[in-house]
């Protein structure tokens, strides 16, 4: 598999933790977002959104969506299996994993960064505000489910990781990067913690990955 990835793309980090928790092997290309390599052409010519990840298998066109692609590896790759056989366990699992890549995640992409700064004059300082309360409306309700539902376990969904732990953690490594406080989430801590400590996570950290800076 090719796949067209950044190091901080929380969406990548998602696909990259799939990928290795299988044992799939993969070529990553490194996007560079800071210099605009997402509107070039012929980056546009493979996602027409301009936006990391970009996942191909063999022939047809790139997979996209980073949701979208952690179900066609669950259903189309054996290995370990990342959603529970259970359906209500399987739908928690898909709705914890939804709250963080699309209630959340979205709230604090670049290109919504960038527009708040270039068409509303937002100062940086206050944009970062913007994006600290966007993390912190994600953490709390993740706080809140994953502390009082009887589903929690190890990890967000029983004692497996699920796709509702690959876009936890990729929620909360972002805390470093953005500096947001993350004491009032101790049960989020504990189940980010358990999962970094596997090889898959912590191989696919953003700060491990090309590009990235080094502290």
């Amino acid at each position: 598999m090719k796949m067209y990835g950044n190091w901080r793309s929380a969406a990548a980090f998602r696909v990259r933790i799939a990928l290795k928790l299988k044992g799939i092997a993969y070529e990553e290309t490194f996007i560079d977002l800071d210099a605009g390599d997402q509107h070039r052409p012929d980056f546009r010519a493979i996602n027409p959104q301009g936006a990391v990840p970009a996942l191909f298998d063999g022939d047809g066109p790139p997979l996209t969506q980073s949701l979208a692609i952690l179900d066609y590896l669950e259903e189309t790759r054996g290995g370990v299996r990342l959603l529970p056989e259970d359906p209500r366990a399987r739908a928690r699992a898909r709705s914890l994993a939804q709250l963080v890549a699309c209630d959340t995640h979205p709230l604090y992409v670049p290109r919504v960064r960038t527009y708040l700064m270039e068409e509303y004059g937002l100062p940086r300082e206050r944009m970062l505000d913007f994006v600290r309360h966007s993390f912190e409306t994600g953490l709390r309700t993740l706080e809140a489910r994953l502390s009082g539902e009887a589903g929690t376990r190890r990890f967000c969904q029983g004692d497996a990781v699920s796709h509702a732990d690959l876009c936890l953690v990729s929620l909360w490594v972002g805390t470093g990067i953005f500096g947001v406080g993350t004491d009032p989430y101790p049960t989020v801590r504990r189940i980010a913690e358990a999962c970094l400590a596997l090889p898959a996570f912590a191989e696919a950290h953003p700060l491990r990955q090309p590009g990235a800076p080094a502290a």
